[in-house]
């Protein structure tokens, strides 16, 4: 199996050292990456882990299912500046996830998607560095790259607040980086529950473009992106996981193979609004710069300040020959190692149990 796709004990083992004794907050902790964080750290020697999210029935859920001191809840907005002083206070380092993340939410309500991703990023970042943070990861999308929808926008500013915010600190202030990621399977609102449910309900499943393809990355994948983004990281860097894609259609027919209903329907509904045939993880101008280090790409920070008049007055010939980085030109998966990796999802698993256990009582 593919390096990307192997359990990095000792790797991971180096970074729970790094937090013995930390405190950690996770900024929309609620969600797919924050359990997917809590699964990873909390039987390890970290101190603290804050949650900090809206949704206290979430928060509730969370504190039965794990039941660990460890683990502290904090209701807030990372609108709101004043619930970010307290769950800052006192804290190693950050991870920032909150997001608005719905494509058409945001397009229908891009100012909602302004408030969140970029003035909320703004506020955590302030107030980490108010709070003598050492380190903060911020989290980021493929759809920043060459966006053409509201929430992909927004998180391409987002990164851009980021970056700008590192040219005023000091080599020993807060460190704040970025990760970019594509397609995280199985995660809360992405395409693989959507066709999983369309199946259980007897419905068609509808794809829009049988050839549109996207990045395929694990939970646990994305954890280990953050924590190599931790390790390596210097102010203003961006990083990527390298990492393999799929067509929709395979995807859609993997599953239901996967769930014994191959001659399940799929539906062709065409591209929707806002939508791309292909998602690029590292535009054309940022390969040029693009550190390559094993499994993923490292983006270092623009350093230029306004007095940056050779960029106007002379070119740069090696950007003409570049290419991006995109899910048609990277691996494509073939259907027997789409399948071992969906059957190595904890979250597909579960979906294969319930689907199984509900055609057994049917």
């Amino acid at each position: 199996m593919p390096l990307q796709y192997t359990y990095l004990n000792a790797y991971f083992m180096e970074s729970c050292t790094v937090f013995e004794n930390k405190t950690l907050t996770i900024t929309g902790g609620t969600g797919s990456f924050g359990n997917a964080v809590l699964r990873r750290f909390l039987e390890t020697e970290v101190k603290e882990i804050r949650i900090f999210s809206r949704d206290e029935k979430k928060q509730e859920d969370m504190r039965k299912l794990y039941n660990n001191p460890k683990l502290k809840f904090y209701i807030g907005d990372v609108r709101d500046v004043n619930s970010l002083v307290d769950v800052m206070r006192g804290v190693d380092y950050v991870f920032h996830a909150a997001a608005l993340k719905q494509v058409p939410s945001c397009e229908f309500y891009p100012m909602q998607a302004v408030q969140t991703n970029v003035i909320g990023t703004e506020n955590v970042l302030n107030c980490a560095i108010d709070a003598n943070v050492k380190k903060v990861i911020v989290l980021s999308t493929d759809k920043a790259v060459y966006p053409i929808n509201a929430m992909g926008v927004s998180k391409a500013m987002m990164e851009k607040v980021a970056v700008a915010k590192t040219r005023n600190l000091g080599k020993n202030d807060t460190m704040i980086c970025c990760t970019r990621y594509g397609n995280v399977m199985a995660s809360r609102g992405s395409v693989i529950p959507l066709f999983i449910d369309q199946v259980r309900a007897g419905k068609e499943i509808t794809i829009t473009d049988p050839a549109m393809t996207r990045f395929m990355m694990t939970l646990d994948q994305a954890v280990e992106l953050v924590l190599f983004a931790f390790e390596h990281g210097s102010s203003g860097d961006i990083f990527v996981q390298k990492a393999p894609a799929v067509t929709i259609e395979l995807l859609a027919k993997t599953l239901i193979n996967l769930l014994g209903r191959p001659n399940h329907k799929i539906k062709i509904i065409g591209t929707r609004h806002g939508e791309k045939l292909y998602e690029a993880l590292l535009t054309r101008e940022e390969m040029v710069s693009a550190e390559e280090m094993g499994d993923y790409y490292r983006i270092p920070a623009d350093t230029r300040d306004l007095n940056y008049s050779k960029f106007f007055d002379e070119g740069e010939a090696i950007i003409t020959q570049a290419h991006e980085y995109h899910s048609h030109n990277t691996k494509q998966l073939a259907q027997n190692e789409l399948k071992n990796v969906l059957l190595g999802l904890r979250e597909i698993q579960d979906d294969l149990k319930e689907f199984n256990r509900g055609n057994a009582n049917a």
